[in-house]
């Protein structure tokens, strides 16, 4: 069995990079994504949907160095479930409210917002610093 998930849209807040005891690097970073529709009523509806994403070695030090809050990407991975659930992480907020996340491990990463869009310097616009296995099936 297999299932993978792509999500588009914007970083939430500045990726944190820590290393596993082994040694491995592993970036977290939030990604917000965004919908918009009319319902029923003719009211616009505004949905924001939180993935929580984590990236492993060079891929983690590359999304650590030049993501930052705000920046547009696009994530492919699979979903990691809750152990205690199998579904989304689940907890209650600092209001009362429950909350859920989806958490994502990546396994490709795309930087979509251009240099003009980023003080760092953050490679061009659908990733030139793409880090996946399959980049030489690229069409461009």
């Amino acid at each position: 069995m297999y299932h993978t998930i792509i999500i588009v849209g914007n970083v939430g807040r500045d990726p944190e990079m820590r290393y596993t005891p082994s040694g491995q690097a592993v970036t977290s970073f939030s990604v917000a994504t965004n919908r918009q529709y009319t319902n029923n009523n003719g009211e616009m509806v505004k949905e924001t949907i939180w993935f929580r994403v984590s990236a492993w070695g060079r891929q983690a030090e590359t999304c650590n160095q030049y993501l930052k809050k705000g920046s547009k990407v696009l994530v492919e991975g699979r979903l990691t479930a809750d152990q205690a659930t199998g579904g989304p992480r689940v907890w209650t907020g600092q209001d009362g409210q429950p909350r859920a996340s989806f958490e994502v491990s990546a396994s490709t990463v795309r930087f979509l917002s251009s240099r003009g869009e980023s003080e760092a310097g953050m490679p061009g616009p659908m990733g030139e610093e793409t880090l996946s296995g399959d980049e030489e099936n690229i069409p461009f």
